[in-house]
């Protein structure tokens, strides 16, 4: 068991029974009262960040993670399939444990958080951008581009964008996987 003392960001710990990773923290010693480590966490499983205060000393479970390199192969019924490149290994990944399954492209190169000593896949984070083609989207109206409009289009992977007026059927286009917002066409 360690100790506040020992908290850093990045580290993953176990607290009321689920995994968090400290996102920021802050040793503080007021004048009167003891001191204390004001923290913001991430709970691992489902995304959210919260703000927690431990007492100076107070006894934490440090759990050693791993961030591994895996490629998408293809979707499985409700799972995906990833491929570890160098042991050329498969494990079937739940798409709960996936924030945008929809980006997901064939051969796309993911990170896969592990916990190291049960050696139990914990989150999926894909690429912060993908290109991609546009395989559908409304015709634009010739003189329409003076405006900041934005139309709908569906990408190679399924997912549905909005996008400017001026992107046709079969163009290239850069999305952020985070947001699932057009950044740029992508000049072939």
């Amino acid at each position: 068991m360690a100790t506040t003392a020992e908290i850093k960001n990045g580290v993953c710990i176990k607290h009321n029974e689920k995994l968090f990773q400290i996102i920021e923290f802050q040793h503080v010693k007021p004048g009167k009262g003891p001191a204390f480590v004001r923290t913001k966490i991430r709970q691992i499983e489902s995304g959210k960040v919260l703000d927690h205060t431990f007492s100076a000393g107070h006894k934490i479970e440090i759990v050693r993670i791993e961030n591994r390199e895996y490629q998408y192969l293809y979707q499985e019924g409700s799972d995906f399939v990833f491929m570890n490149n160098e042991s050329f290994e498969q494990i079937n990944i739940p798409d709960k444990m996936i924030e945008k399954p929809l980006f997901l492209l064939e051969g796309m190169i993911c990170n896969i958080l592990f916990h190291a000593e049960e050696e139990m896949p914990l989150v999926v984070d894909l690429p912060m951008y993908i290109i991609s083609e546009v395989t559908y989207t409304e015709p634009g109206v010739k003189g329409d581009t003076a405006t900041n409009s934005m139309k709908p289009a569906t990408i190679a992977s399924g997912a549905e964008v909005r996008v400017p007026l001026f992107i046709d059927n079969g163009e290239i286009i850069k999305v952020d996987t985070r947001t699932g917002v057009y950044v740029e066409r992508v000049k072939n």
